[in-house]
């Protein structure tokens, strides 16, 4: 039996992350193809870790049966895991031109990244993946050439949108294409499956020519330096500030490594024309505050990036000062607000503005508020909805959204959940090996094999080191010798704790009898249970803590 199948590996339940297959064929000969190879990032949750990828255990199962990788667009959630997971998959990828150009332009900045090869594709064009035709259409988005996708089989034709919206005058590229959305709604269209990211908020996002309009009004205003974050990838926004400040007489200076990165590619494609040279960080001291614009990277809080190191000061030549006005034009993903917040309130103790969405036009989202789902489902008309790109609140919100439209099957999909949508009624009918990998240095592995979990224990309760030396006779030689790694220095009553360790310690070991202490195995285990009980009756909490015992 030929099964059409959906399984999303990450992207559906939470934000980030995307990476979805799809697979037609009967049991034993099926093929495969991915949609997407997305990153997210840490948080405080995974103290030390660098990003976080899916697991792709199942897509390692699947060997030859895979047959390629197509990427919508290049935002890090939806490309940003290419290089590191590539060399486990080894397909063919597909992009179009910037897409391409950010993956080569990124692998440029990774010693040792595997050159991929990529068939560049653009909006309108078809071509055969596998089992499947895939047809890119255009929609709109926050970068250049974001697609969706038209992935026909003989069981019938799914949309994957990825993420769009409906912009009628957008900064870049053209509005989303109505006419072939309608066009392949009229020739039926099996199930889409659809971005929920704004499923929560009524009404249509404002276009990004508002919010060109309303920034250019704000840099024309100000009287110092003006300094705009934002993501790296919005290229349509990084031109409509630059335009802005053309418009007023003020120059460029771009702050980032992504940045620059972005801005290259996009100058090399023609996405920049019309618009005057970026200036570097060297060029700072040489601009007038009044005639300074700064775009930087550090929207989101990130501590090392190019914002957070100016309100710490810690820039060797760019700094901002009092009356300097700091644009935040972007909106906090979940998960980052308090590192947002602390840079706000550090740049407001040096006596900078600070504006931000709402306010002011600052920002709009690149994701399609109700009333724009409304229209894709109007245009498309499938059998059957698969909310995607999104936490819980976000899929269920788009899932009675669906159900209002009449849309005769909503699958509640989630991660790991393999969906069949063909034959029969769309249903979840098995589960595959689902989860995250954590890129850690130049190490990527399970949170286990990384050490992830550990560490996260010891940002929370520290470490205790205990070195026990037995003489011949196993009686210590000398007072066990004791490190104490972020636990407080003593205890309420002004006692130090690593004295109250190496007296447990000792203790320990002293309470065993001398013809037992021949078992070190035991020793170590006492004196590991002694020392952390000492330090929980002292100060409330268990360290982690590791024993070496030794006998001459």
């Amino acid at each position: 039996m030929n099964q059409l199948l959906f399984v999303p590996l990450g992207g559906i339940g939470e934000i980030g992350m995307n990476l979805a297959l799809y697979g037609y064929g009967p049991e034993h000969a099926r093929e495969w193809i991915a949609v997407d190879v997305g990153i997210s990032f840490a948080g405080a949750d995974f103290p030390g870790v660098d990003l976080v990828f899916p697991d792709i255990r199942f897509i390692e199962e699947l060997g030859d049966k895979l047959k390629g990788i197509v990427i919508t667009h290049a935002h890090e959630d939806h490309y940003g895991a290419l290089l590191d997971l590539w060399p486990k998959m080894k397909v063919p990828v597909y992009a179009t031109a910037f897409t391409a150009a950010m993956l080569a332009a990124k692998r440029e900045g990774e010693p040792g990244a595997p050159k991929i090869p990529v068939t560049q594709f653009s909006a309108g064009d078809r071509f055969k993946v596998g089992p499947f035709e895939i047809e890119a259409i255009n929609v709109t988005h926050s970068i250049p050439e974001p697609v969706a996708l038209a992935i026909r089989s003989p069981a019938g034709t799914v949309v994957h949108t990825g993420d769009w919206k409906i912009d009628p005058t957008p900064a870049l590229g053209a509005p989303t294409d109505e006419k072939r959305l309608r066009e392949i709604g009229d020739e039926g269209v099996l199930a889409m499956i659809c971005d929920s990211t704004n499923a929560l908020r009524e009404g249509v996002s404002p276009s990004e020519s508002e919010v060109s309009a309303s920034l250019g009004e704000i840099i024309r205003g100000a009287k110092g330096r003006v300094a705009v974050t934002t993501f790296s990838s919005n290229v349509g926004r990084i031109r409509s500030i630059a335009a802005a400040a053309r418009d007023a007489g003020r120059q460029v200076l771009l702050m980032g490594r992504s940045m620059r990165r972005v801005v290259d590619v996009s100058t090399e494609l023609g996405y920049m024309d019309g618009i005057p040279p970026f200036l570097g960080e060297q060029d700072f001291g040489y601009i007038p505050p009044e005639k300074a614009v700064i775009i930087l990277t550090g929207s989101q809080g990130e501590t090392r990036a190019a914002l957070a190191r100016l309100s710490r000061d810690e820039h060797p030549t760019v700094a901002l000062s009092q009356g300097d006005l700091v644009i935040f034009s972007s909106r906090a993903i979940p998960g980052n607000e308090k590192l947002i917040i602390d840079i706000k309130n550090a740049l407001i103790e040096r006596g900078v503005q600070i504006l931000e969405d709402g306010e002011k036009l600052v920002h709009v989202s690149g994701h399609p508020r109700r009333s724009e789902m409304r229209q894709m489902y109007e245009w498309v008309r499938p059998t059957i909805a698969v909310p995607a790109h999104g936490e819980a609140a976000h899929l269920s919100a788009h899932a009675k959204l669906a159900r209002e439209l009449g849309v005769k099957q909503v699958v509640p999909a989630r991660n790991g959940k393999m969906v069949q949508l063909s034959p029969g009624a769309a249903s979840v009918i098995a589960d595959v090996p689902v989860g995250r990998l954590f890129k850690d240095g130049r190490l990527i592995g399970t949170a286990e094999a990384m050490g992830v979990n550990e560490r996260r224990r010891l940002s929370f309760v520290g470490h205790v080191s205990v070195l026990v030396e037995l003489d011949a006779k196993l009686e210590l030689r000398e007072d066990p010798d004791v490190v104490a790694l972020g636990l407080p220095e003593d205890d309420a009553a002004g006692d130090e704790m690593e004295e109250i360790l190496i007296d447990a310690a000792a203790g320990a070991v002293e309470s065993i009898p001398l013809k037992r202490r021949k078992d070190l195995d035991k020793v170590s285990e006492a004196v590991r249970r002694a020392v952390r009980g000492a330090a929980f009756e002292a100060w409330g909490k268990k360290p982690i803590a590791t024993v070496f015992v030794t006998r001459s």
